[in-house]
Parts: C-alpha cells; structure tokens; sequence
C-alpha cells in the first residue's frame, strides 16, 4: 500500500483541519524537504491531501507516529494499523527555511515539528549537500508526566520514480554514533531519472544513535506493526531486497523517550548522495561531474555526520536567512511582500545543484515540471533577481556552463541557445543547433544577466573574457531586435506572435546594455555604436507599441494592435541596470494601465488568456508607482492563501479565480524555480560597483 496516499487524510490536513491557525499564510503546498530536485518533498494543502514529490506529483512514503502513555497517534503520512487516532493540528507557520506545525495530542502532550531545509548561497560547502532536517520536540501540555516513544520511517519510494524498481539497503553507524538506513535502486542508471526521481545514487534516513532508539527494516505492515504492539522495533533487518511496490518495504527508527515533563528533541536527517550529478558538453565534450560535496567530504557518511552535527550551526544560519528576508521584505512591501518571498527561497533553490570540485564550480538549474530542460536561460532569467539579492557571484556559476558549450563551439548558430540540453541531468547541449527557438529572448537575457552579474560583483574581466560572444549576440539584437520576427517568447505556451512589443523592448534594453558591457572594457567605439542604436530603436519603438489614444493609453501585446496589452515585464531591467534607456513616462504609463486590467488576483499576462505568471507581475510591481505595486503584491499574497490549486506554488494562474491555468493547456507549472523572480524588488535594493 502507499505510505503516504495523495487521496487519504493524513497528519498534514491542512484544509481540513479548521482548528488550525496559518502564518503568514495558508500556503498551496507546504515545503519539507526542498533541497535539489530529486531531494523536493512538499505536504499537498489546498485539498488536504498527502505529501508528494514536487514537479510529477509522485508520492513519497514518510512516517510518524508516537505513543502516548500507551495509545498510538499519527502525525505524519498513513501508517498501516487499524483504530489509530491522529493528533490535532493547532498552528503552522513557515518561513524562507522552516516549516513548523504545532501538535496537540489528547491534551496531555504538545509536539513540535520542525521541517528546515538550509538555504546557503554564500556557502557552497554547506549548500552542496542535498540534505534536510526534521526535528521532533516533544513536551507535557498538561503539567503532568506522562510516558512517550517517537517512530518516524521512509519508504523505498524515495529511490526511483518506476516503483517495479528494485531496491537494496543496509543499516550502520558511522563512527560519531549516527545511526542510519541506506536506501537506494538496486540497478544504478546513471544520469537517469524517471517521473523526475533519480535512477542513481544513495538515500539516508539518520538519526543519532542514543539510549532508547531501536531500527527495523521490513514491510510496511510489519514494522508499524511492531512499534504500535511493543512502542519499539527489532533491531532488525529485511534482507529479502525487493520491486518498491511489493510488500512495501519502509525504514524506520524508534525512539523512547521516557517519562517526560520538560521538552525533549529528537533530531533525523533525510538526504541523497550522487558521486555525480551531471553530464556536461563543456570545452572538452561530454564529461561527468561530480556533486560539489564530494570535493568536501571522502566519503558519503563522512558528509552525513557532518551535516548532522552541524544542525546548531544550521539552524542558526537559517533563523538569519529568515529574519534577513522577513525585514528586508516588510520593508521594501509589507506583510503580503513577507508572504511571497518567503514561500519563494526553497522552491527556487530546489532546482539547482552546485557540481565540479574546488577550482571550478558549477550551478545547473533544472526547469523542473514544464518540461525538465537543464540550464534554460529564459528560466535562468527570472530566476537570477533572488541571487542579486543574497549572492550575486553565484550567477557566474549559472552561466558559465552556457558560455563554456557555446564558445567552445558546440553550439553552430550565431544566437544564444535557449537551454544546455533537453532533460535533466544531461547537459549535453544541442551541437546540430536544433534547440527551441527563442533567439531574441536568449540573446538579450544573456547580455543582461552578465551585466547586472559584472555590476554587483564588479568583475570586469568576466565582461572581457566573453566580449566576444555577446558582441556577436548584440549583433543579432540589432538586425531583429526592433521588429521581432514571428517566434515565440520566453511565455512560449501563450504562443507565436510578429512584432511583439515586449519581447522587442527586451532586445532593445539588451543592445543598450552590451553598450555598458563595451565601454567598461575599453572598447569605446563599440559603446558609443551600441548606445546610438538602442536610443534610436526606443524612440521608434514608442511609436509602434504604444496605443497613446487609448484611454489610457498603453503598450501594446503587438504593434498596432491597440486593442491588445500585456505585463511590459522586460522593462524592468532597464532600472535593474540603472540604464535610463526607457523614459519615466512608460513607467508611470504602465503603472497606471495595470490598475484598471486588475482582476480578483492580478494582472493577466496579456490579452490572448485570463492567466497571469506570478514572476513577471513582481518584476512590473518593482518598477511601479507605490499603488500599483501594493497591489500586485497584495494580489498575489491572496492568491496564495485562497487558491484551490494544491501543489508547489505554480507561477501560472487564473486571475478570476485562482486555479491553475488551462486555457489552451493539458499540464500545469509546478514547483518552477522561476519564483525566485519574486525578489525582484529587493534586487533592485543591492549596491552596484560599475
């Protein structure tokens, strides 16, 4: 049976749990172990189901349960057993890092349970282990003492996506006393992945190894079974190694915590070990790279131990990542503000791996859900406002793989590629040039990025080191740029357009942008050629996508069609930049138009559908008037609490309602790291050197 069923209440019944008090927000989906993209669990809530991998919805078997003087409650997943009562969910809260619920149990015992997955940039010893903390306090509610034991497990489900998949594991502990299940597939698929789960690489549920606790492997029936009946396991292991779906073989720990009054804490681990992570087309061809923590650690239970014993320092780490971004928000936009980015931290990191070893680093970002491409530089794009914000020099290691392939000549075409391979984890490029076709889009996000990169980090050098690719990619810009050609955008499921008003004003900013990138290298006559151009191409551009006799007036989805409108998004760069290209007058234009387009939950992306993405509507509140950009904030901080939808926040919705978007649509985004785009105003907050 499934341990964790989509369909079956559960601990986490978030919607139906009316008890329950939610802060900041009631959130579509709840974040428990966010880390990668194979390590990316969240808790369903819009609908109260069971928990699930983000992006194709897989459930993933995780366990709690915990007996009270005797009588057995769950507080996580779906434990086999009959007559077993659940405890009481009375509080949720989360943060950037933590997700906390507050447990009454019968009125006698309050539990405390908290899911922190660290989020650390600026450290990428730490940030390259894909692992995640669940912390268990357990304290007398009543003032009374009263007799306890923890249980907590996973299943086989974690280690492959094709659940006829056998799995093989092992029990031990490490020398520091950290007891652990080692869990994986039996046959290692390098590089292989199936509904968005590894085929490769070793699973480890850990606690450590004090007085009380005891472990079991075997079917799901028999070791809940075991702690239900005696309120501890065997000590033993299930050797019969078996498909994941047969007599579903589950790993758990037992810990008895005594007779209690005071708060007691108990501490597992979850994460996944991959010698490597990636397959790159760099300079050399197609060569694995390693995790980056393999650099860091001899051995997989070397990292383990380390990252178990550096929960104080974790958690320490993470309260000021959250306090950090929970005041800078309120700051910048209020409480509603607080709401979306700190919903946003995990689920943009949970795509990225950092790779290589300590001379070169990489970062590669998967487009997780819409359809798995690695390093998508139309997701790079929205993503990059939340590394400007905590640590901009992690956007080199975001592009670099992408000059690396294409400057080395994989790539044949004379625009910038739209992705570095179709399907995650194979970065393995597209050398007949044949990728998706979004060459204006991809040019000037590539200029962009490297710009606002060299301004944050003032590094120059990268500028000169890659003057000549991105002179060739300007070149593109200006043959294209003012009348763009009929393809499609970065918002390719709206379709294919000519003449598109946005997606030209990107390519207009970009050409103004690599004039910077020329004159802080010295090459001035490029500069002054660039610069010429880009204000030309704006004052032409003013006349044709502008509707200035409609009331108001506004940019157009198209030129001439003034009947038609959309989020003018790609005007955002030209304040991130600090280019002054674009005249205040299409800003304060734009900001008032959105105001009169707003529906229940937005601005919808433009006139061809009623859906709006929730990246782009914070890159134009970034840039609006005061009014406009309360509003877009409060809008899509309703929408996060009141949407029926129920999984990792999509960033494409209905704005009358709320749902997922399905005009013209069969699949939903889900868990994108494109929400990273939320930090678009605060991005526009950090200190520039050039």
């Amino acid at each position: 049976m499934k341990i964790i069923s989509q369909t079956v209440a559960t601990l986490l019944l978030l919607g139906l749990t009316n008890a329950s008090s939610f802060y900041p927000a009631r959130p579509p989906a709840i974040p428990l172990a966010v880390k990668s993209p194979y390590l990316n669990a969240v808790q369903r809530a819009g609908c109260g189901n069971g928990g699930y991998l983000a992006g194709q919805g897989q459930t993933l078997g995780w366990n709690g349960m915990i007996r009270v003087d005797n009588t057995i409650y769950t507080w996580m997943g779906d434990p086999t057993g009959a007559g077993i009562q659940t405890v009481t969910q009375k509080h949720f809260w989360y943060s950037s890092t933590k997700s906390v619920f507050s447990m009454d149990i019968g009125g006698k015992v309050e539990m405390t349970i908290t899911f922190l997955s660290p989020i650390t940039p600026g450290d990428q010893k730490r940030q390259s282990l894909v692992f995640s903390y669940l912390e268990v306090t357990v304290e007398s509610q009543d003032g009374n003492p009263h007799d306890v034991q923890l249980y907590a497990d996973i299943s086989a489900e974690w280690v492959a996506g094709d659940h006829s998949s056998v799995a093989q594991w092992d029990f031990n502990t490490t020398k520091d006393g950290i007891s652990y299940h080692r869990v994986y597939r039996q046959t290692q698929l390098l590089f292989s992945e199936t509904k968005d789960q590894a085929d490769w690489g070793h699973w480890f549920w850990a606690t450590k190894k004090v007085d009380g606790v005891t472990f079991q492997s075997g079917a799901d029936k028999v070791v809940h079974g075991a702690f239900q009946r005696n309120g501890k396991l065997a000590n033993t292991k299930d050797t019969h190694f078996r498909p994941i779906n047969k007599d579903f073989p589950v790993f758990g720990f037992s810990i008895d915590l005594g007779t209690i009054t005071s708060p007691v804490s108990t501490l597992f681990t979850l994460g996944l070990t991959q010698e490597q992570a990636i397959l790159f087309d760099g300079q050399t061809g197609n060569v694995p790279l390693n995790s980056l923590w393999k650099s860091y650690f001899p051995s997989e239970t070397d990292a383990l131990s380390f990252f178990y014993n550096d929960f104080t320092t974790a958690n320490a780490t993470a309260t000021a990542l959250d306090d950090k971004i929970n005041n800078d928000s309120r700051i910048a936009g209020g409480h509603d503000y607080v709401t979306i980015t700190s919903l946003s931290v995990r689920q943009a990191f949970g795509a990225t791996q950092l790779v290589g070893n300590l001379t070169k680093q990489y970062l590669f970002i998967k487009e997780l859900s819409s359809d798995g491409n690695i390093q998508t530089v139309d997701v790079i794009y929205p993503f990059f406002p939340i590394l400007l914000y905590l640590e901009p020099s992690v956007v080199k290691l975001m592009l670099d793989p992408l000059f690396e392939n294409q400057e080395s000549g994989q790539f044949p075409q004379n625009y910038s590629m739209h992705d570095l391979g179709y399907h995650w984890p194979n970065a393995t490029g597209h050398t007949d040039g044949e990728d998706e076709w979004q060459p204006l889009e991809e040019c000037g996000n590539m200029i962009i990025m490297t710009l606002a990169y060299a301004q944050r980090t003032n590094d120059i050098a990268y500028l000169s080191m890659h003057y000549k690719i991105l002179n060739q990619w300007v070149q593109y810009l200006i043959e294209e740029a003012l009348y763009p050609a009929y393809q499609m955008s970065t918002d390719d499921f709206a379709g294919w357009l000519s003449n598109q008003t946005n997606l030209a004003l990107k390519g207009i900013i970009g050409i103004e942008a690599m004039a910077s990138i020329a004159n802080l290298t010295g090459n001035a006559a490029d500069g002054a050629r660039f610069t010429n151009i880009a204000h030309s191409y704006i004052y032409k551009w003013q006349g044709l996508g502008i509707a200035a006799d409609a009331k108001p007036p506004h940019t157009t989805l198209t030129y001439g069609v003034n009947d038609t409108h959309g989020i003018l998004y790609n005007l955002y760069s030209d304040r991130l930049l600090n280019l002054s290209l674009v005249p205040q007058s299409v800003y304060e234009m734009q900001s008032t138009f959105y105001q009169v387009v707003e529906q229940k939950y937005g601005v919808p992306l433009d006139t061809r559908h009623n859906y709006t993405k929730s990246d782009w509507e914070m890159w134009a509140a970034a840039i609006s008037s005061e009014s406009t950009r309360n509003m877009l904030i409060q809008d899509l901080a309703k929408w996060i609490n009141e949407t029926p939808t129920n999984t990792a926040c999509t960033d494409l919705y209905d704005t009358r309602n709320g749902d997922y978007a399905t005009e013209g649509r069969d699949n939903h985004f889900v868990a994108r790291p494109v929400v990273g785009g939320h930090f678009a105003l605060l991005a526009l907050q950090g200190e520039t050197y050039v």
